[in-house]
Formats: structure tokens, sequence, C-alpha cells
């Protein structure tokens, strides 16, 4: 049992926090912005173990859908699916558990909440498959790490607002970023299998594509909330974020695997910075 368990997390990237942090932050922002504030207990609850289980689920899919073209690059070639430590079926059973504790807890909100809780699976079940028909896949994937955000605004206000709607279009942009970055690193072993990414599609761009998104991301979320509590205090965050975003660039500059590994792994720093932003110019406001 104590093997299998092992499997189980290695499966899930139980080691490797900062994939769930990536959808962690965007949501939590969206929870503070929503609520004007501190959201609760309940709520940061909810929505912190289902983005962690979420992301989990998402682990063992992507993992089934792609074990027949992992095996063929470095980085993933060990992953418990790829080389048959871990059946099929029950990695897919383990990923379908995980969804459903996470749907559990969406039942905890309310029906607008649920509601959006079936697309965004949707767009998780559909992504895995992108990389093999969009020459973008990241651009899939920026929809379905961006859905807590809608998700969020739905718990608090039974709705969507349009704000909702810019924020998410901001954070797609980000993801696009950060998860350019790490096909980066794949990009030799993906060209021999002939799979689809944006580090491809870009070509000699991808560098600047990245310093593009990063920029988009960021200018639409400081417009979006420039009537934040404390606009000081956010401002500061997102040009501290800024400065994060473009060390990544530089970073990258080279195209080297360790180094575009690394900016990607950075990314949740950028993502904290701006909920601390968020959450502090509440804060403040309400001290």
């Amino acid at each position: 049992m104590a093997h299998k368990l092992h499997l189980y997390l290695q499966l899930i990237r139980w080691d490797r926090p900062a994939g769930w942090l990536l959808l962690l932050w965007p949501t939590l922002s969206a929870l503070w912005v929503a609520s004007h504030g501190f959201p609760g207990w309940h709520l940061i609850t909810v929505f912190t173990l289902g983005t962690i289980l979420m992301r989990s689920a998402g682990c063992c899919l992507n993992d089934v859908a792609d074990r027949d073209f992992d095996r063929h690059v470095k980085r993933t070639a060990g992953r418990p699916v790829t080389r048959g430590a871990v059946g099929v079926r029950e990695a897919l059973l383990l990923g379908a558990v995980l969804a459903l504790l996470a749907f559990g807890l969406v039942l905890t909100t309310n029906i607008t909440t649920i509601t959006w809780s079936f697309a965004a699976l949707a767009v998780a079940v559909v992504y895995p498959y992108a990389k093999r028909f969009v020459a973008m896949p990241q651009a899939v994937l920026g929809v379905a790490f961006s859905f807590g955000i809608p998700m969020a605004f739905a718990a608090v206000q039974s709705r969507v607002p349009a704000l909702a709607g810019w924020l998410l279009l901001g954070n797609l942009f980000w993801v696009i970023a950060y998860d350019t970055e790490y096909a980066m690193v794949d990009r030799d072993d993906d060209l021999k299998i002939g799979m689809k990414t944006s580090a491809i599609t870009l070509g000699r761009f991808d560098v600047a594509a990245v310093l593009a998104s990063y920029l988009i991301y960021l200018s639409i979320w400081a417009w979006a909330l420039a009537d934040i509590a404390q606009a000081a205090i956010y401002f500061v965050a997102i040009g501290i974020a800024l400065a994060q975003a473009l060390w990544h660039v530089w970073l990258i500059r080279g195209r080297a695997r360790e180094a575009c590994f690394r900016a990607f792994r950075l990314n949740h720093w950028l993502g904290f910075t701006v909920f601390a932003g968020i959450a502090m110019s509440y804060g403040f406001a309400g001290a």
C-alpha cells in the first residue's frame, strides 16, 4: 500500500505544488475582488481544496492521454502511467474520484457555481487532446486554468459579471506566457513526435511572445482593477509582478532548457504577488 500511495502521489505531482499554485492565486484573487475583501473561510476552503483536487485529477487524465508521447520526452518518460507502474484504468479511476470530491465541494456553494463547474470540467477534459490538433494548445490550457475566476464570482455574487470575463482574458495570457516557457523545455522532443505547442508554432518569436503575453496579462488586470480599494498598494504589486516577468524573459532569452524550466517554476510567485496586492488593498481599506 505504501508503494501504491507513492505512485499515486507521483501521478498527481504532489511533490510539485507549483502546478496547483498557478491555479490557486488567480482564483483567490477573484474571490477577494468579488467579495470586496475577505471572502470567508468556507469559500477559501472550497476553492483551495477544489483547486488541488482538480489539478490532481487533470494530471491523471493528461498522463493517460499522453502516455504514448511521454515515453519519447526526456522530462516525462518516468511518469507512472508512461512506464506502466500505474494502469490506465487505475489512473482514470483515481482521476474520477478526485474530480467527484471536488464536485462535492462545489455542491456546498450555489446553483450558478455548480453550473459553471460543468463547463470547467469539459474544458479540462478537452485540453489533453488539444495538443494533437491546435497550434496553440496553451490557449486552451489558459481557459482551463482560468475557470476558477468566473466560478469565484458565481460563488460570491451568484452571477458572473463582465469584470470576471476581463480577468479571465488577462489570466489566459499569463498562462500562455508561462506554459510557453514550459513548452520551450521540451521543444526538441515535441518536434520529433509531432506534438503541437506554442513554442513550436511561435518559432524564433517565442521569447517576444512570452514578453507580450506577460504585458497583456498585467495590463488587463491593472486596467480592470484600477478602481480597487487601495489602488496605490495594488499598483505597487503590479510593478513588482512586472519586474518578475521581465526577469523570467531574461532567463529564457537563450532558450536553455534549465533556464526555461526555472522561469516556469517561478511563475507562482508572480501570481502570489498580484494576489497579495489585491488582498492588502482591501485589507488596508477595511482597517
